[in-house]
């Protein structure tokens, strides 16, 4: 009954945006490429890094609560898969009844007892038109569904973490800027303030270069507190404090990342977690119409009972006390309003479950297309902050000297300085940008969470009754084919 399903087609285009912003790539650089297969510390290879990611792996609680989703979903296709097998109860009962003498032929009243075991199969539906097949392979969509879910999750953490790692390298790295700004305008002050009272320069120069102290004094502490926020947003991901000895000094003491490609077509996309996801959910919605569908044919159920019975409890297992009890059953659906509408139901959820399906392909394209963009020209975008820094040094350097040759006012040594600091952060900010989108690259292209052993601390929980359904299950998987 469930519709046969083809991989719809990707609503993007099959290759790279191109253009200036885009490098060129070959097929020899990415054929051999599966960025899936490259585990996390591979790419991440800085000890301190890796030690705080462990740290999210282990007390993150988003990463728990997907941890737990999955196993919830896994718990549910247990009870839908259980519902093919019948369900085998034993029963004993004493029934102790007193009849009048009305209903009897002797004017005397009588007690009856009757002492009863039985084991039986109670209304087990013998599932001929495949609906509770349907609804367990829904189960199992779902249930895969979260297991890419929590894939996603953990590889949606790790980029989270490197990311919050590098903005604290990355305020560091300007909150030692800034401290040595502040203790170069502090020697610029104290210098002022000879000169002010040796009447060598006005009251004007001696306020703007005590401004300009002020200014990298308040940055000092706007760095501060940003510092301690980032630190606050990382332990939050971590799960648990994380020690200062962990934490990067700036951005140069952070390994440098690999670079990593998307190859040349977009279907690399099809293997991200989120969108295996999305068609876990759009394969559940075509189990889902299956059932649908097998909801107009008969009902078909079987209740069979073998036990004994007595008037008394030492002779319930003598010879002659056996009963049995065989009742199928068949309901032949004829009008039914709802089986119409829950088919109609089935039928655009399926439709909703594959326009999110397609968009989920189109976000990641976009994600990946702009990861790209910025990979292409991020290292150019730093070549030029540096050459604006060596540029500014230079004017800084030369407007210094000038000054205190008396040439010039100390106005132009202001708007140097202020064109040097602006020309540092952006500089810093660029290195940041190039870290920050390797990671990215990293999550954008499906990259790895957990390795092996680590996955198998969470996904092999399951119990005894688990087990045991999973050696069932084979039988079930055979019949499905046939």
């Amino acid at each position: 009954m469930i519709p046969p399903y083809r991989r719809p087609n990707a609503p993007i285009s099959e290759h790279w945006p191109s253009g200036e912003a885009y490098l060129q790539t070959t097929p020899q650089e990415n054929s051999q490429l599966d960025v899936r297969q490259l585990e996390w510390r591979e790419f991440f290879n800085d000890s301190k890094l890796q030690q705080v990611i462990e740290m999210a792996f282990n007390n993150n609680r988003d990463l728990r609560l997907a941890v737990l989703n999955m196993e919830n979903a896994r718990a549910l296709y247990g009870v839908q898969r259980a519902n093919l097998l019948p369900t085998v109860n034993v029963a004993a009962g004493l029934n102790k009844q007193r009849y009048s003498s009305d209903f009897l032929a002797s004017t005397a009243s009588k007690e009856v007892e009757k002492y009863s075991v039985d084991l039986g199969i109670t209304a087990w539906e013998v599932d001929f038109f495949g609906r509770i097949r349907s609804l367990k392979k829904q189960a199992l969509e779902e249930y895969l569904g979260t297991k890419e879910a929590r894939r996603s999750a953990q590889i949606a953490l790790v980029y989270e973490v490197v990311k919050a790692y590098l903005t604290i390298a990355a305020d560091r790295s300007n909150l030692n800027l800034v401290k040595s700004i502040l203790k170069t305008q502090e020697g610029v002050y104290n210098l002022a303030q000879r000169k002010y009272k040796l009447k060598l320069i006005n009251e004007i120069d001696l306020y703007r270069a005590k401004t300009q102290m002020d200014t990298a004094y308040a940055d000092v502490v706007r760095y501060t507190q940003q510092e301690a926020l980032d630190h606050n947003a990382l332990n939050l991901l971590a799960g648990e404090l994380v020690p200062e000895d962990l934490l990067p000094s700036d951005l140069e003491s952070v390994s440098p990342l690999k670079d990593l490609s998307a190859g040349l077509s977009s279907q690399v996309l099809l293997k991200r977690p989120d969108i295996m996801e999305a068609e876990h959910q759009l394969k559940g919605a075509y189990a889902n119409i299956g059932a649908a569908r097998a909801a107009f044919f008969p009902s078909i159920s079987l209740t069979t009972i073998l036990g004994t019975a007595s008037n008394e409890f030492s002779g319930l297992f003598k010879a002659g006390r056996n009963t049995w009890t065989y009742a199928p059953q068949i309901v032949m659906p004829i009008f039914d309003a709802r089986t119409w509408s829950a088919y109609r139901v089935s039928e655009s959820t399926r439709q909703i479950a594959l326009a999110q399906y397609e968009k989920v392909i189109q976000t990641a394209f976009r994600e990946v297309a702009d990861v790209l963009a910025v990979q292409g020209t991020v290292d150019k975008q730093i070549m030029g902050e540096q050459s604006i820094v060596d540029s500014a040094q230079k004017i800084y350097d030369l407007s210094s000297k000038r000054y205190a040759n008396g040439i010039d006012s100390y106005l132009s040594v202001l708007d140097a300085q202020r064109s040097l600091y602006s020309a540092q952060r952006g500089l810093i900010f660029a290195k940041f940008s190039k870290l920050a989108n390797q990671a990215k690259a990293y999550a954008v292209l499906g990259g790895g969470g957990l390795d092996e052993q680590e996955a198998s601390k969470q996904d092999n929980r399951g119990s005894f009754q688990d087990k045991i359904l999973s050696l069932l299950d084979f039988e079930f998987k055979r019949m499905d084919a046939e």
